[in-house]
């Protein structure tokens, strides 16, 4: 396995305690490390202090939304790092869920699909110091130049969950960023990301495919159950979720759930998930067993794995020791 990471920052440590943690995943043969923003920390500020902490760990934003930010900023910011760990920064940008872009945030959710394009055609050409003037469908940039190129810019991965977005990824970026997916699920994912890489007239066996997977070391049946349950409900019931399993063609199977869920019974909807989706969308056992399993994504056409450990306890100072301890269970052998 030539690239092995993990998600970060970890479950109940402090952004400031992490530096002996990252500097111990680099030395266990950790490769990569991926920031995320959803309700707590933004996807950059974590990056920053790894860079200054760590010396070989590739960072990556999975995700950088392209809503709450404009591609000037987002340029802006992905230049700063990439100045900060020379060849070691990827900007993964994506198009969010509405439950962030616009129950949360304000922001209409509207055309996804052309909004992470127009960003992307904005990105690229900023970072090649050209001058950007463009009117696109959902962008509109006139004669901004970024006044520092130091560095070379950096790669720019595309969150994909169905055809058009993988196939986009495939054309334009240099990689994907898929998630909430079984090892069985990948192969048609990367099928669409490299049909998008072939139609552009690029290789599609260079497209790298970064998967998120989330890990429970744990072998309590019961917690792992409840802790399944609510992470499936959560996510599934979003509808991009929704309808990138409906593609996958779990739609039979969650039908109940989203069913339950649209009339407002939660407790139903969450007893209504069938076990066999939780395991399929959660590693969990012991620490050899969810090795093996990362690994079935790998050999399912993953380049980088990215681990998302998921702690059990309800102390943050608790979750803060499980989550170090299960990246050092977790490490590549």
């Amino acid at each position: 396995m030539a690239r092995y990471g993990f998600t970060f920052p970890f479950d109940g440590l402090p952004l400031h305690a992490h530096k002996d943690a990252l500097q111990e995943a680099e030395r266990l043969g950790y490769t990569d490390a991926w920031s995320y923003e959803i309700d707590g920390i933004d996807c950059f500020t974590p990056l920053a202090l790894a860079a200054a902490w760590t010396e070989k760990l590739q960072l990556g934003t999975a995700i950088a939304n392209v809503y709450t930010r404009t591609p000037l900023t987002l340029a802006m910011s992905a230049m700063g790092l990439a100045e900060a760990a020379p060849g070691r920064f990827a900007l993964g940008i994506g198009s969010g869920s509405s439950v962030i872009i616009e129950r949360w945030n304000g922001v209409p959710f509207e055309a996804p699909y052309r909004k992470v394009r127009d960003v992307a055609t904005v990105l690229k050409k900023a970072f090649t110091g050209e001058k950007v003037t463009e009117s696109l469908d959902t962008v509109r940039a006139d004669g901004f130049r970024m006044s520092r190129r130091l560095v070379e810019p950096p790669p720019l991965y595309i969150a994909a969950r169905r055809p058009r977005m993988l196939q986009l990824g495939g054309a334009v970026g240099d990689g994907v960023i898929i998630n909430w997916l079984s090892a069985g699920d990948v192969p048609k994912a990367v099928a669409e990301a490299r049909k998008g890489a072939e139609r552009a007239g690029r290789d599609p066996s260079k497209v790298e495919v970064a998967c998120r997977i989330f890990v429970c070391v744990s072998e309590e049946e019961p917690l792992v159950d409840f802790i399944g349950r609510r992470s499936v409900a959560a996510y599934l019931n979003v509808p991009v979720y929704a309808a990138f399993h409906e593609w996958l063609g779990r739609g039979p199977l969650l039908q109940p759930m989203w069913d339950a869920w649209s009339a407002g019974d939660r407790k139903a909807a969450t007893a209504a998930i069938p076990r066999e989706v939780i395991d399929d969308l959660l590693i969990h056992g012991d620490a050899a067993t969810c090795r093996r399993k990362v690994q079935d994504y790998v050999d399912a056409g993953v380049t980088i794995p990215v681990i998302n450990v998921i702690t059990t306890s309800p102390d943050p100072n608790e979750r803060a020791r499980q989550s170090v301890e299960m990246l050092r269970a977790l490490a590549p052998r």
